[in-house]
């Protein structure tokens, strides 16, 4: 089983109603949407997080249930559920949060469980970000490293950093107890201006990554691994309906594929030939892609893909 730890939070996107302007609610959270996107692919996966019993908790956890998704390690929260409001800006999504006090933010280290041994552990997004929850993951995967897989996808989100600097400094730490690392371009592109995503990739490697993945949008994506060369897969070309939540299907698809084939550590990442590495990438930037075909984070089914 795969553990997914961070943030569950309710996006609302811009719609209308008889021409009237309006906002409606889906389900989100990068960590959440990766929950989500791997049990829709079959793989047995648990989200640790706290969630409330408000009407979007509610909301919350029953998508998570419906697509097979473990709540074994949810924490009830008595607090609102986060909510960030989403805008389409020259076809990239930018976000508002309104996160004080919200129930996902409160994690806290008593309510971290003993994980199951073996079991990978994925983290990311605003939820190494907003304190106090920020501190109890980043605890967590401190840990956690080197007992089992750990994965990231920092996903960063500028509007809600507020030291520049420190936030660096706690990636450089992030990666050091990471195996796997999935980044997006842009990301890259905010956290070191003017440096090439490939050397940043190869920074990270010799930071402590195994495998880090760089996303490149509609140009596909591209795996680094240390004395290797880079293996690159381009993506289908497709109609996009937006890109909300592409990031967190590419990782739900890598996370299951690895799973599927019994990787399960680092030696197993270590392993993975050229061809395997290709392969990985082309499932993961299938599944972004079917994400993109329509509006919201939603994450495809195993039977959507090939």
């Amino acid at each position: 089983m795969i553990i997914v730890a961070g943030e569950a939070l309710i996006d609302l996107t811009p719609a209308s109603c008889s021409g009237v302007p309006g906002f409606v609610p889906h389900a989100g959270g990068s960590p959440f949407n990766v929950a989500v996107g791997i049990g829709r692919l079959g793989v047995p996966v648990a989200f640790l997080g706290r969630m409330s019993h408000d009407p979007f908790g509610r909301l919350l956890r029953t998508q998570l249930a419906a697509s097979g998704v473990d709540l074994s390690y949810v924490v009830d929260g008595t607090e609102l559920t986060t909510v960030a409001f989403v805008h389409m800006v020259n076809g990239h999504p930018e976000y508002g949060f309104y996160a004080e006090n919200s129930a996902d933010r409160l994690l806290a280290a008593t309510d971290l469980p003993e994980l199951p041994a073996g079991a990978p552990l994925h983290l990311g997004s605003i939820s190494l970000v907003l304190e106090p929850g920020a501190t109890t993951l980043s605890d967590l995967l401190a840990r956690e490293a080197g007992r089992r897989l750990i994965t990231l996808d920092p996903n960063v989100r500028p509007s809600l950093i507020t030291d520049r600097d420190a936030y660096l400094d706690r990636v450089a730490g992030w990666i050091a107890g990471s195996d796997l690392v999935k980044v997006s371009d842009a990301d890259l592109a905010w956290l070191y201006p003017d440096v090439d995503p490939a050397v940043a990739a190869e920074r990270w490697l010799a930071g402590g990554a195994a495998l880090v993945i760089v996303t490149h949008g509609g140009s596909g994506a591209i795996a680094h691994t240390a004395g290797a060369a880079a293996v690159a897969v381009e993506a289908p070309v497709i109609e996009v309906a937006d890109t909300v939540g592409a990031g967190d299907s590419f990782m739900a698809a890598t996370l299951a594929w690895l799973a599927e084939r019994g990787v399960a550590d680092r030696a197993g990442l270590l392993a993975l030939s050229a061809a395997e590495l290709s392969e990985l990438l082309t499932f993961a930037v299938q599944a972004a892609a079917i994400t993109c075909s329509r509006p919201g984070a939603d994450p495809p089914y195993r039977a959507e893909l090939p």
